[in-house]
């Protein structure tokens, strides 16, 4: 089955085909992607402006669909279902992919499926080389979400924490406009705190002894009044360097001890990181090394995976099609959409 994936949730414009033979043949079975991110587009506001990443996606879908079938050796009428992203996300960006997806899917008269956005993320590990089997737990981190999950099996999960307030990679975004660094702030901030001291400065873990959610707005408040306090820190390439690798190391540092306490509370010997925030690679190191004193295991989605993309999308629509689930010609998108709602895998 050749099922197309569509994302777009917010300001990535991802497609994708997935082959089920490819993965059969123990390759990943991904055919091809194509990504189109608005990032030169949003970096004058310092954020994503919803309407304009709506009108970005309508322009993009079509080329980026013909660049794709294109790459694949591909005609439209190859394709054996649709899948596009239902939510969580930005209402309108949410409507153009759905709207288009449904519609070919009417128009090649084949199954089309509605994805939940972080179900994607969370499953994009096994597309990897290493791929975990059930049960894991996953921590689904990125600029819109921070989530840990306890993945039973597809479709049976179970929210052990989140975030209450600011999500881990929004909380990178602030800091690195707080710094002066252009958006996305993620990658700016961890280049930046390559030559920094990550002890330098002492910021707080918010909640890291209150159960497994997540607050990140206090981690803003600090770095903001360390920025305002500290000498040099708008023009000492040194001192802002350091505020970037202590900022970053606090955040990761909470990441990960909440994740070893939640593979303690379950039992689970096996970490998924998925979304944005897992490319970083303290974070990644760091899991490594602490996981490894309770003997778990962590996996990640391939680099270029990590982020939005249509792969983590096809892939997900083409486990729950197998299972016999589809949408009908009714479109709907859903903007809040908690992954512990999901329907289990018949």
């Amino acid at each position: 089955m050749k099922v197309l994936g569509l994302e777009t949730s917010c300001d990535e414009t991802g497609l994708a085909i997935f082959d089920s033979e490819l993965l059969a043949e123990g390759k990943s079975g991904l055919l091809g992607q194509v990504l189109y991110s608005q990032i030169e587009l949003h970096a004058t506001y310092g954020g994503v402006v919803p309407e304009l990443a709506s009108r970005d996606h309508i322009r993009k879908l079509v080329p980026l669909f013909e660049e794709l079938l294109a790459q694949c050796n591909m005609d439209k009428q190859d394709i054996d279902a649709v899948a596009f992203t239902k939510g969580p996300g930005l209402i309108g960006a949410l409507m153009t992919g759905a709207l288009f997806g449904r519609s070919l899917a009417y128009a090649l008269d084949i199954p089309a499926i509605g994805v939940h956005h972080m179900e994607g993320h969370l499953l994009s590990p096994l597309l990897g080389a290493n791929p975990p089997e059930f049960p894991f737990v996953s921590l689904l981190v990125s600029g819109g979400h921070t989530l840990l999950v306890a993945a039973h099996a597809i479709g049976e999960y179970e929210i052990l924490g989140e975030s209450i307030d600011d999500a881990a990679g929004e909380c990178f975004d602030k800091a690195a406009k707080m710094l002066g660094l252009p958006y996305p702030g993620g990658p700016n901030v961890a280049r930046l705190a390559e030559n920094g001291d990550s002890n330098a400065y002492e910021l707080p873990r918010p909640m890291l002894h209150r159960g497994l959610d997540f607050s990140f707005s206090g981690m803003k408040t600090a770095v903001h009044n360390l920025i305002k306090d500290t000498p040099g820190s708008d023009t000492d390439e040194q001192v802002r360097a350091d505020i970037a690798a202590s900022f970053q190391h606090a955040v990761v540092d909470t990441l990960v001890k909440k994740c070893v306490k939640a593979l303690k509370q379950t039992g689970m010997k096996q970490l998924v990181i998925a979304g944005g925030v897992s490319a970083n690679l303290h974070l990644r190191q760091t899991l490594e090394q602490e996981l490894a004193k309770i003997n778990a295991t962590v996996h990640y989605a391939p680099l270029e995976l990590c982020t939005d993309n249509g792969a983590m999308i096809a892939y997900a629509g083409y486990e729950r099609l197998q299972a016999g689930q589809a949408d009908d010609l009714a479109v709907s998108c859903v903007p809040r959409w908690t992954i512990s709602d999901l329907p289990a895998l018949v």
